[in-house]
C-alpha cells in the first residue's frame, strides 16, 4: 500500500496552500472569523477566485468549470479549506452533494444548465432531506410530489437544511409513489429556491452556521427537474452519501482542533504535564488513524469500489474522535476556551470554543453514528 501522495498531487497541494495563505486570502477568513452567525456569509469571494481557476470542483470535467482531476485532488482541497479556516458548508452541499449527485445523475441539460454556476463559486446549492420523524430514517419521508401538467407540485416541510437560507437551487427528497416498501416511490427533484411558495425561517442552534426550516407550499417543478428516474431517488442518495461519509472533513476538522490545542499546550508548558501529555500524544495518534481510515475510503471510491462498511467505518471514527479532541481540548484550555472569536482575549481566536459547539454535529450529519455502527454490525459483521 503506498500511503503517500504523487509528486503531481504534492505540486497541486502546494499550490491550494500558496493561494489560501495568500494575504489577501487570510485578510477575507481573518473578516470571516470575526462575523456571528447572524452575519454569516454565503457564498464567498473566496470561492470564486477558486472557482476562477477551476479549483472549486477541481475533480469534475474542464467543460463544466473543473479541471478534470480524481478525487484524490478533490480531498486535497477539502482538507486544506478546513486547516486553513476556510468555512466549508457550502462548498461541501454544492461541489460533494448536490453538484456530484447532478454530475452522476443529471441529464446532459441539467449538467450544462446547472454545473458551471456551482463550479464558479457564482451560484450554490442545499440539501432538502430530512424532515420531523425522518432524519435518519429518511424512507419515513412524507413531502409528496403530486403530478401536474408536464411537472410536479411539491407539498412538504424539510428540517435541518443547512445554508438553505442562501442557496439558488437545492436537492429535494419527495414521495412519488406509495409503497409498502419504504425506500422505493421517493424520488429527487432540483428546487429553485426563489420560486414563489419556498418559505425558508431560521432554525437556531449552537452552530456558527445556519440551519434552516424550509415548507414547500405546492411549488411547481418543472418535469426536466427531476434527478434520476422517478421513484428510484433512494438509489441516487446513498451512491452520493458514500462519498460524504468517507470522513475527509471531518478528519481534517479534528486535526485543525488538535493542532490548535497541541499549539496552546506548548505555549502554556501543558505538554510535558504528566495529566495532559500522555492523553494528546492518544489523541494525536487517534487522529493520524482516523486519517488513513478516510483516506482509504477515498481510495476505494477512486478505484469504483463504493465500501459502505469502510466508509461507515471512517465516519463513525473520525467523527468520534473529533469529539473526543474538543472535548479533552476545553479541559487542557481551561476557562479561556469557552471564550467567542467576538472576545478579544479569546485563546487562539476561539476556535475551540467553536469546534466545541460544532463537534455534537459531526456525529450526525451523513448518518449518525448509531446508523454507522448498524451498517458495520449487519452489512460488515453479518451481526443483524
Amino acid at each position: 500500500m503506498d500511503l503517500g501522495l504523487t509528486t503531481d498531487q504534492d505540486r497541486f497541494r502546494q499550490e491550494i496552500c500558496d493561494l489560501l495563505s495568500s494575504e489577501p486570502v487570510r485578510a477575507a477568513i481573518e473578516d470571516i472569523r470575526l462575523r456571528s452567525s447572524v452575519d454569516e456569509p454565503g457564498m464567498l469571494d473566496i470561492y470564486r477566485e477558486l472557482g476562477s481557476r477551476g479549483l472549486l470542483a477541481v475533480h469534475w470535467p474542464t467543460e463544466y468549470g473543473g479541471r478534470g482531476r480524481s478525487l484524490v485532488e478533490k480531498s486535497i482541497l477539502t482538507e486544506e479549506l478546513i486547516l486553513h479556516g476556510v468555512p466549508d458548508i457550502v462548498h461541501t452541499s454544492s461541489i460533494d452533494y448536490v453538484g456530484q449527485a447532478l454530475l452522476t445523475f443529471g441529464t446532459q441539460g441539467q449538467k450544462e444548465r446547472l454545473l458551471p454556476g456551482l463550479a464558479r463559486g457564482e451560484q450554490s446549492a442545499s440539501v432538502l432531506l430530512s424532515e420531523r420523524g425522518a432524519g435518519s430514517d429518511l424512507a419515513s419521508l412524507t413531502t409528496r410530489a403530486e403530478p401536474d401538467g408536464d411537472g410536479w407540485r411539491l407539498h412538504g416541510h424539510k428540517i435541518y437544511n443547512m445554508k438553505s437560507h442562501v442557496a439558488d437551487i437545492a436537492l429535494c427528497a419527495a414521495r412519488t409513489t406509495e409503497s409498502s416498501v419504504k425506500c422505493h416511490g421517493i424520488t429527487l427533484f432540483i428546487v429553485p429556491m426563489k420560486t414563489p411558495g419556498v418559505i425558508v425561517e431560521p432554525l437556531w442552534c449552537l452552530s456558527n452556521d445556519r440551519y434552516c426550516d424550509v415548507t414547500l407550499g405546492g411549488i411547481q417543478v418543472r418535469a426536466d427537474n427531476v434527478l434520476g428516474a422517478v421513484d428510484e431517488g433512494w438509489q441516487v442518495i446513498n451512491k452520493i452519501l458514500g462519498i460524504e461519509r468517507a470522513g475527509i472533513e471531518y478528519e481534517a476538522k479534528g486535526r485543525k482542533a488538535l493542532d490548535v490545542i497541541m499549539r496552546h499546550a506548548r505555549q502554556t508548558g501543558q505538554l510535558s504535564n504528566a495529566a495532559y501529555g500522555q492523553q494528546l500524544i492518544k489523541l494525536d495518534a487517534q487522529a493520524r488513524a482516523g486519517r488513513l481510515l478516510a483516506w482509504r475510503a477515498v481510495t476505494n471510491l477512486l478505484y469504483g469500489d463504493a465500501d459502505a462498511v469502510g466508509s461507515a467505518m471512517a465516519k463513525w471514527y473520525v467523527t468520534e474522535v473529533g469529539k473526543s479532541i474538543v472535548g479533552h481540548g476545553t479541559e487542557i484550555m481551561g476557562l479561556g476556551s469557552v471564550l467567542t472569536s467576538l472576545d478579544a482575549d479569546a485563546p487562539l481566536g476561539g476556535s475551540i470554543e467553536s469546534a466545541y459547539r460544532e463537534a455534537p454535529g459531526w456525529t450526525l450529519a451523513g448518518g449518525a453514528s448509531e446508523i454507522m455502527l448498524n451498517i458495520i454490525a449487519s452489512t460488515g459483521l453479518e451481526l443483524l
